[in-house]
């Protein structure tokens, strides 16, 4: 495990170094430097002080030196100073990104849940009605993208067309006080989109499980239903899910771009919004480095998590 754990992590730093590099040369394109340079001093400048301000800047710098010096200041902490909110990078990033950590776990809380309810209710009968209600309940709410959901939530749960008003509170005020008025459309939102991947998995692998040999056995045993279904299925027809739900983080967070912008919840999503419409190159950047970490390290966990779970992988030295 141990050899396994260092070549992971070998590859985790070496899969960051050239993802960050790709980012950092496409931000850094020359287009966006001229753009930057005029949202910096004034629309009307000359390309002559385009390119006087960019050499006086070091932007026109080798891409190497400029990215060597930029992940040096990483490394050390120091992530550069925002264009866009004056400030350092370090001071707005983990706020907004805090903010975030509270709408991702209380989406976890919700979608996981109510996902494998779904999945395991119809694959413990595969090919009833029951199977076939829960299972297009599944794909529809999967097929409905954040910003449809959001908005028919909206008018059903928060508004005086309907007249239920359950979720009628601002989201941005939960950002100083998080309740269920205030912040119950953005989390059910992201849940129902998120859930169907989860409950369709978990729909395959309970069908799957429940086809075994060692489960018909305990049928002929005489074993009640229930019984085979929580002491026997449910175990090993989550085994296969829980890849799926560690998946869900990276998607989080870059899902949460649509849902924050809809009901202003001013978190990660957000300032990446407020970072690529106003040319933010340092924040851009720093973006880019939470959502690759964030991906990496939750792939580490899935597959550590998947070798203790089934037994039958082995890792190999």
């Amino acid at each position: 495990m141990l050899s396994f754990l260092l070549r992971r992590l070998g590859v985790m730093a070496l899969t960051a170094l050239c993802l960050t590099f790709i980012v950092f040369a496409l931000v850094n394109l020359q287009p966006n430097l001229e753009k930057l340079a005029k949202e910096q001093n004034n629309m009307r400048m000359t390309d002559q002080q385009v390119t006087v301000w960019l050499e006086e800047e070091g932007y026109n710098r080798p891409m190497l030196t400029r990215y060597s010096e930029w992940l040096g200041g990483v490394l050390r902490g120091n992530m550069g100073d925002s264009t866009r909110f004056r400030a350092p990078v370090n001071e707005v990033l983990w706020e907004r990104l805090a903010l975030t950590g509270k709408l991702m776990f209380w989406v976890m809380v919700v979608m996981v849940p109510m996902a494998l309810i779904v999945g395991v209710l119809a694959g413990m009968r595969e090919g009833t009605l029951q199977d076939r209600t829960l299972s297009t309940v599944a794909i529809a709410s999967t097929a409905t993208p954040e910003y449809v959901s959001g908005v028919i939530l909206t008018v059903i749960f928060a508004s005086k067309v309907v007249g239920l008003e359950w979720f009628s509170g601002s989201s941005t005020k939960a950002m100083e006080g998080i309740t269920v008025y205030n912040f119950g459309l953005p989390v059910l939102t992201m849940a129902l989109y998120g859930m169907g991947y989860i409950a369709r998995m978990t729909r395959a692998s309970m069908a799957e499980v429940m086809t075994a040999q060692y489960i018909r056995t305990a049928r002929l045993k005489g074993v009640s239903f229930r019984n085979i279904v929580i002491k026997h299925a449910l175990r090993n027809a989550l085994i296969a899910p829980f890849t799926v739900i560690m998946l869900q983080f990276p998607w989080l967070l870059t899902g949460v771009v649509i849902v924050e912008s809809l009901f202003n919840y001013k978190g990660f999503g957000w300032l990446l919004v407020e970072a690529a419409g106003n040319n933010d190159i340092e924040l851009l950047l720093s973006c880019s480095i939470i959502a690759v970490v964030v991906v990496l390290i939750t792939q580490l966990i899935s597959d550590i998590g998947y070798v203790y779970l089934n037994p039958r992988i082995r890792v190999q030295a």
